[in-house]
């Protein structure tokens, strides 16, 4: 049984608020140990005793966790006092990383996830960072660039891509990092947090076999349930 690990500033039994310091906190340090950038999404506001996204739409799809303007990819800074200032104007505001910069990352469901994770560990495979998310889907950090090739190296295993819930996200994309809620779902969390062992991260041709793996028996308990 595999247990989400304890997000960076935030107490990993229950989150139940996503208070502002936590999340400045969280973005300076996303910028300052890791280097990553970071830039502040929308949030959460309390609307008529709910929970509202601060876009205002009222079927937002992921309510508190997204860009919050089109030109996110200018706004994302890998500056610890630039966060800090960015997070001090809007302590509430999610931590968004933009894709293709430092990381890609390779998205797939939960149950699927944590079978590769698995079988990764019994292959002694290197592993960076990954995040699960309250709509149960799970991030698995890997070198820029990996994105683009993933694809065609799930092709290369014998899987057609359109058949398996395997998402690469690269350049032009963004991801949610802990401790952002989602939502009333919850909240981001680590899989597997950031350390020093795993800086470097793997390349996507390290991970594609046990994920692709992992989300093809997915898709098949799935078509079996259908039948």
């Amino acid at each position: 049984m595999f247990i989400v690990e304890e997000t960076i500033g935030v107490e990993a039994a229950q989150i139940p608020k996503q208070r502002g310091e936590q999340l400045l906190d969280s973005a300076v340090r996303y910028a300052e140990d890791r280097h990553w950038d970071v830039f502040p999404g929308t949030w959460l506001e309390a609307v008529d005793g709910a929970e509202r996204c601060s876009c205002g739409a009222p079927a937002c799809e992921a309510p508190g966790a997204h860009a919050a303007r089109p030109d996110w990819a200018s706004q994302a800074t890998g500056s610890a006092v630039v966060a800090r200032r960015l997070w001090g104007k809007q302590p509430k505001a999610s931590i968004l990383l933009p894709a293709g910069r430092t990381f890609d990352a390779l998205d797939v469901p939960e149950s699927a996830g944590f079978l590769a994770l698995a079988r990764m560990e019994r292959m002694d495979l290197m592993l960076g960072p990954v995040t699960c998310t309250p709509d149960r889907r799970m991030m698995f950090f890997v070198l820029p660039g990996g994105a683009a090739k993933a694809l065609d190296l799930v092709r290369k295993l014998g899987w057609a891509p359109s058949s398996i819930d395997l998402v690469a996200r690269g350049e032009g994309h963004y991801v949610a990092a802990p401790p952002t809620r989602i939502g009333g779902q919850g909240a981001v969390q680590w899989a597997r947090r950031p350390t020093q062992a795993n800086r470097w991260l793997p390349d996507a041709e390290e991970l594609i076999s046990p994920l692709a793996y992992a989300c093809g028996r997915e898709a098949a308990a799935g078509r079996a349930r259908r039948s």
